[in-house]
């Protein structure tokens, strides 16, 4: 997504915790942020082809679009890094030495982890098992209490968008609890124009309950250390508030609530609200082997976001609708979700969104947001499976 995932939703942005531009035609205005003059475009277009070479001397990626192939979507995600693309891939023990952990994914104690309930947050692999920090069963609660996952994910989801360009991700992520506040940390690999090392996420709130409601209020800043600018030395890290608040109905059904907000989204100078709902059913013991749970869960969310800078085009990112819908097994420490995802975006909308820069002409043109009639699959139906393990 505008790896807002983009909208962090990168768009980078439902999970609460759980809660994850295009160019107008050129007039006599000033050329639109995402529609820079031809020297801008044969600019970056050179430097893909030289970086493409290099690459293809070595081993060989896939030769270099022209200049008429090069969205210039695709230019203004590469300068700020919004969208999927190639990136490293971070291992799971490698972000284990960075000290991540997805706080404002975190549940509180009164859930099973393989009962959350995802509402669209960052963190790939490692935050789509929110799991408060807590004293393991049978110990007496310290003044701090810590957490750690870490897992792999055949595509990292955000908000009903790949930020992996449809391919595996791994993650971990650390939580430090000390009462009702905490703090914690989420890396992930990601695949964008700008080759981040990976998506770090940092988090910090505070947990309050009210009767059987339990709430969860957080402030997250996502960066993306070591973005390679192909165009301006500019960055798409951003921050975002979320409230969450979850609640069990009778002995089976479990209910959660979010809402996000981020002023900045993903350094393009638009605001994004995200609104989600989703729902939890445990299985019946019966139902499974020996020492297994496992849970039905499904959400919705949806995501807008206000205008962009006159200099951008001065639109707003196209809204939408996202779902999911999966089941997740648990056998100690040890989970496995298998979920599927789906929007409600058309090919050419999701484009616009993500600037995937592997999109496809051929789609309906919309003179002012997708003059080139581009179109993505990065929003499209997929099923997931992702495993992972957690640790109190």
């Amino acid at each position: 997504m505008l790896r807002l995932h983009r909208p962090g939703i990168s768009a980078k942005a439902a999970q609460a915790s759980d809660l994850s531009p295009l160019h107008r035609i050129a007039s006599s205005r000033r050329p639109s942020a995402f529609r820079r003059p031809v020297e801008r475009r044969r600019a970056f277009t050179a430097a893909a082809r030289r970086e493409n070479l290099g690459r293809g001397a070595s081993g060989g990626s896939r030769r270099a679009k022209a200049p008429e192939e090069c969205s210039l979507r695709s230019e203004v995600l590469a300068r700020r890094g919004r969208a999927g693309g190639r990136a490293a891939v971070i291992a799971a023990p490698v972000a284990v030495w960075l000290a991540i952990g997805g706080s404002a994914r975190a549940q509180t104690a009164d859930y099973s982890p393989v009962g959350s309930i995802g509402l669209g947050a960052r963190g790939g692999p490692a935050a789509e098992a929110p799991i408060r920090a807590g004293p393991a069963p049978g110990r007496a609660a310290g003044p701090v209490e810590f957490s750690f996952r870490a897992g792999f994910a055949s595509d990292y989801i955000y908000r009903g968008t790949t930020l992996s360009d449809r391919k595996p991700a791994f993650g971990a992520a650390f939580e430090a609890a000390f009462g009702l506040a905490y703090v914690g940390a989420t890396i992930t690999s990601v695949r964008m124009p700008s080759q981040p090392a990976a998506e770090v996420t940092v988090s910090g709130g505070l947990r309050p309950k009210l009767g059987s409601i339990a709430f969860d209020f957080s402030w997250n800043y996502f960066l993306y250390p070591n973005e390679k600018q192909v165009i301006e030395a500019t960055h798409m890290n951003y921050w975002e508030v979320i409230a969450r608040a979850d609640t069990k109905i009778g002995d089976v059904l479990r209910v959660a609530a979010g809402f996000a907000y981020a002023p900045n989204v993903s350094n393009s100078g638009s605001w994004s609200k995200y609104a989600a709902f989703g729902m939890a059913v445990d299985l019946p013991g019966a139902m499974l082997p020996p020492d297994v749970t496992a849970t039905l869960t499904g959400g919705a969310g949806y995501s807008w976001f206000g205008n962009q800078p006159a200099a951008s085009g001065g639109y707003p990112f196209p809204s939408y609708l996202t779902w999911n819908a999966g089941v997740t097994f648990t056998h100690g420490r040890v989970n496995l979700d298998l979920r599927y995802y789906d929007t409600n975006l058309s090919r050419e909308n999701c484009f616009v969104l993500t600037g995937d820069p592997n999109a496809a002409r051929g789609g309906r043109i919309d003179p002012v947001t997708n003059p080139e009639g581009l179109a993505s699959r990065w929003c499209s139906a997929t099923v997931v499976a992702k495993l992972w393990f957690a640790l109190n």
